[in-house]
């Protein structure tokens, strides 16, 4: 009888804290069905997703026992019928339910790109979640036009910093806010042009400032929670409100009479309901980004590399706080 071929993980069997709950194991290496492929792990980027997944408290949620990991790059190493790829290929991925902190993991055909020779296992792990986020909030949410001004809160984290640069390339001038200095130096040495520290600054107060007390044309939130309450309030007329999710903790409001009198709008940007709904744009965009790395117009920011053996460590500086940029994980 022939064994069954297994791998190993960070596996959880059950929901909870990463540090009790996640542990390195063997599992059944997974089988590719129709349009997908199973890629050997070079490297995985950590998300703030990956403590959601473990803890049960994500949008998607794999059937137990499941493996985190939104993200990873490696090499293919089997294809199911029809996939658009082949043995060998080199392929980065988004697996929604997670899956790539693992010795290999599946990808689907509709959310997995090849990568060409310019671009490092490293760079291509922090990629596509971080740039496919900010691009579509920037372009296809907010319409951002050169010369307006873009307000990125939690502008050092990966999507926030991936805002700052794509802000600039649209010809943008763009206020980071952050907590503390050494961030700011961060989101200064990536092009914004204005900085704000919420923690010793009044923010609606420095906007105001800066835009001659007009406000700011585009908002890119991926905070939200008491933050929201503050920049709802230096939306420029005509402005766009990027909601892209909640790390501040809870979800907040916004009243209809404000909307109504700046003549703004509050625009939702989910990018992996992109994939999921099979559009071509994702694909378009990851082929546009790799050309942007190759012109040296953006470059992910990578505040640590770590072992598979440190995926805790990892996740413990995204929970602190302590991170900029992306915290990649390689074999």
């Amino acid at each position: 009888m022939t064994a069954t071929p297994t791998m190993q993980a960070w596996q959880f069997e059950r929901y909870g804290h990463y540090t009790d709950a996640l542990h390195w194991t063997t599992r059944e290496l997974p089988m590719p069905g129709p349009r997908q492929a199973r890629v050997r792990t070079a490297a995985a980027a950590l998300n703030f997703p990956d403590i959601l997944i473990v803890a049960g408290k994500y949008q998607h949620k794999a059937p137990l026992p499941a493996v985190p990991g939104v993200e990873g790059v490696g090499v293919v190493e089997a294809v199911g019928p029809g996939s658009k790829f082949k043995l060998g290929d080199r392929a980065v991925g988004f697996c929604h339910g997670g899956g790539t902190l693992a010795d290999a993991f599946l990808v689907d055909d509709a959310s997995a790109w090849t990568v060409p020779a310019h671009i490092t296992d490293e760079q291509a792990a922090a990629l596509s979640v971080t740039y496919g986020t900010s691009w579509f909030g920037l372009t296809h949410r907010a319409g951002l036009a050169a010369g307006e001004t873009l307000l990125v809160l939690g502008a050092a984290g990966g999507v926030g910093l991936a805002a700052i640069q794509l802000g600039k390339l649209l010809d943008a001038t763009v206020i980071a806010c952050a907590g503390d200095a050494r961030k700011l130096a961060v989101c200064r040495d990536n092009g914004a042009d204005h900085v704000i520290d919420y923690r010793r600054e009044d923010l609606v107060t420095r906007v105001k400032e800066i835009t001659d007390g007009r406000g700011a044309d585009v908002i890119y939130d991926p905070v939200g929670g008491d933050l929201f309450e503050q920049v709802k309030r230096c939306v420029a007329w005509g402005g766009r409100l990027v909601v892209i999710g909640f790390a501040g903790g809870h979800i907040p409001q916004i009243e209809l009479n404000r909307i109504l009198l700046k003549n703004m709008a509050v625009v939702g940007l989910a990018w992996g309901q992109y994939l999921d709904r099979g559009s071509k744009l994702p694909e378009k965009a990851q082929f546009e980004f790799y050309d942007m790395i190759a012109r040296r117009q953006i470059d992910p920011v990578i505040f640590r590399t770590l072992p598979f053996a440190d995926v805790k460590e990892g996740l413990r500086l995204i929970e602190s706080r302590e991170v900029y940029g992306k915290v990649v994980i390689t074999r």
